[in-house]
């Protein structure tokens, strides 16, 4: 291998390390549930200039936000098997490179939507960053309700998309707020359960670290898949949505609510682990049905 392959090998991978950094995953989902709260509040007249400049500018904050909360976990992250291989644990990042870029991103992604967009849609991704940066990452470290505060910014992305078609916040916003919301803990509860070993290695205090059977886990995940049901009709109640999405949110809440019961009555490994594989299946499902009922 000449010297030009090696120097776009290494261009490469330092590439790649960057866009780790803004956890692709997580940003693919905030900007899918913007993009839902955008049509629905559009009411079927979308306009493509406006949410392409509101799906841009969640995608450079959100990364942002993400690569701020690896800066300052890093040290945890180190710790932990399911992260110690991310780019500033492996030392493969400069810490004072990741937080430029961190903050590069949070800005050019706050301007992007304040200038092409509109100022409220700004100032609600500028409040999912600063309470993802400034409350649940330093809470995680304290105390297992750090995962109810973190569930707050988490549901917000709808709202974004909300603001960004109607530049107002109603009920309806509140109502796509709180599927999002509670959606967020039977799935993160899932996850922290069959992370349990891992999140003690870290040193994170949550519930399933410090439930040593799995019960009060298990209820969580139960009571809030329960409260998830009556929480998902909010939309056809509000008039945002017909019958379709109605039944189909019934049966894709009665699937998870009977998953989460399962991890409450036993609260083994392959339980929790249903729960976390249907929680992901779930929010596109309701949410592409919430979508499809909007624009039929």
């Amino acid at each position: 291998m000449n010297a030009r392959s090696e120097s776009i090998g290494l261009t490469t991978t330092r590439v790649s390390d960057f866009v780790e950094l803004t956890k692709p995953r997580i940003t693919t989902l905030v900007v899918m549930t913007t993009w839902m709260g955008y049509v629905v509040a559009s009411q079927g007249a979308v306009q493509l200039g406006p949410l392409l400049h509101a799906l841009l500018g969640t995608a450079l904050t959100c990364g942002g936000t993400s690569a701020l909360n690896q800066v300052w976990e890093r040290d945890r992250d180190a710790r932990m098997e399911r992260t110690r291989h991310r780019p500033l644990p492996m030392g493969r990042v400069h810490p004072g490179d990741a937080m430029w870029f961190a903050v590069g991103l949070s800005l050019a992604g706050l301007a992007e939507l304040a200038l092409f967009v509109n100022l409220l849609t700004a100032l609600v991704a500028g409040v999912t960053l600063a309470t993802y940066v400034f409350a649940y990452t330093p809470l995680k470290r304290r105390t297992w309700l750090s995962t109810t505060v973190g569930a707050f910014p988490g549901a917000l992305p709808p709202v974004i998309g909300w603001a960004a078609a109607r530049g107002t916040l109603d009920a309806g916003a509140v109502a796509l707020f709180a599927i999002q919301f509670i959606w967020q803990m039977p799935h993160f509860y899932a996850i922290a359960w069959m992370y349990r070993e891992d999140y003690a290695r870290g040193g994170f205090p949550m519930l399933s670290v410090i439930d040593e059977d799995g019960s009060l886990t298990g209820r969580q995940i139960a009571g809030w898949s329960m409260l998830l049901l009556p929480a998902s009709l909010l939309p056809a109640l509000l008039g945002h949505a017909g019958p379709l999405y109605a039944i189909g949110a019934l049966l894709l809440g009665f699937v998870l609510l009977l998953l989460g019961l399962a991890v409450a009555r036993t609260p083994e490994l392959r339980n929790a682990r249903r729960v976390f594989l249907a929680s992901i299946l779930y929010l596109p499902a309701l949410f592409g049905l919430l979508v499809l009922d909007n624009l039929l």
